[in-house]
């Protein structure tokens, strides 16, 4: 090409630079950041501890890290179906008092099954030194019932491991999340720690509520250390743990647990307006327009999928029976 074209084709490069740029071209780039729902499940209990489930969405109102949030989705005794995690202390300590805790198991996933949205589903899971999965989630009573009636105490409890891999396990599941632990103390061999396994149930969006049959009634010779700890990890999943002995008291437990799940609310929100900190949890706090109820729900959740390590001696694993 001679100097000519050189020269044609420069300043034609020249005349197109000074033109506008296509309606298109000239429109500020658009910026879409995924905002996930927070879903939250609540109870609401007035000041004699009974369940009050005739609210309305105005009834409500939610803070994510003290700021105020606009209520998407409400849902009065939401009918979502139910997966339920059903997690059964097998470690040495409990083989006295382990048939009385199943019978009472048994009944109460005969009534969560006959009273409940017919698309719940049940898994089964021991735990001593190890955690064993028995039933994938099911509808199929005389599965869990097979499988409970197998089960045997030997070992330590790996309790947290438990939790840990059952909330897994929940976290794609559609609809409401719930972990009933039946168990005897705290954990004494697992490879996951206490905020593992609370990191993992509220990734999860689940509920926990623990039975804690006590082998022990005196304070001597109590882990009151693993009791509290427990009682702290359901308390901010919006659970909450209950210290019967066998018999009436384990029953009228479950019948509890199951008035709750009868009686949630589900409310979500997309934050919006939240700080930016470097913490990844964010404080959740539901209030209500009348005084004298309160609302039981989580305390937050995680907002990205960042997962924590350490903590252990081994990996946290389940088996199959």
């Amino acid at each position: 090409m001679g100097r000519l074209g050189l020269r044609t084709l420069a300043g034609t490069a020249a005349l197109l630079a000074t033109l506008p740029l296509p309606a298109q071209e000239q429109q500020p780039p658009v910026y879409r950041v995924e905002v996930k729902l927070v879903r939250l499940l609540a109870t609401v209990k007035d000041q004699n501890s009974q369940l009050v489930g005739s609210l309305g969405r105005n009834d409500f109102t939610v803070f994510d890290d003290g700021v105020k949030q606009e209520i998407g989705v409400f849902e009065r005794h939401t009918e979502q179906p139910l997966s339920v995690s059903l997690l059964v202390d097998t470690s040495g300590s409990t083989a006295k008092d382990l048939k009385y805790e199943l019978d009472s198991v048994s009944k109460f996933l005969k009534a969560l099954f006959s009273e409940g949205n017919p698309e719940d589903a049940v898994s089964l899971y021991s735990f001593d030194s190890d955690v064993t999965i028995h039933n994938g989630f099911t509808h199929r009573m005389a599965a869990l019932e097979g499988n409970l009636r197998r089960l045997k105490a030997e070992g330590g409890t790996a309790l947290y491991d438990a939790l840990y891999l059952a909330s897994e396990r929940l976290e794609d599941r559609e609809g409401r999340h719930v972990i009933v632990v039946v168990t005897d103390g705290g954990d004494t061999v697992s490879a996951k720690n206490y905020h593992q396994a609370l990191e993992a149930a509220q990734r999860a969006d689940t509920v926990i509520y623990a039975i804690l049959v006590m082998p022990i009634t005196n304070d001597a010779g109590r882990n009151i250390g693993g009791e509290n700890a427990l009682a702290t990890l359901t308390a901010s999943t919006g659970g909450k743990v209950f210290m019967p002995s066998v018999g009436a008291t384990l029953d009228a437990a479950f019948a509890e647990i199951l008035s709750d799940l009868r009686t949630q609310y589900l409310i979500g929100y997309y934050p919006r307006n939240v700080p930016f900190t470097k913490d990844r949890f964010h404080r959740v706090e539901v209030k209500l327009s009348r005084p004298d109820l309160r609302a039981i729900t989580r305390n937050g959740y995680y907002g990205d999928r960042e997962q924590s390590t350490g903590g252990g001696r081994r990996p946290a694993r389940a088996r199959d029976p």
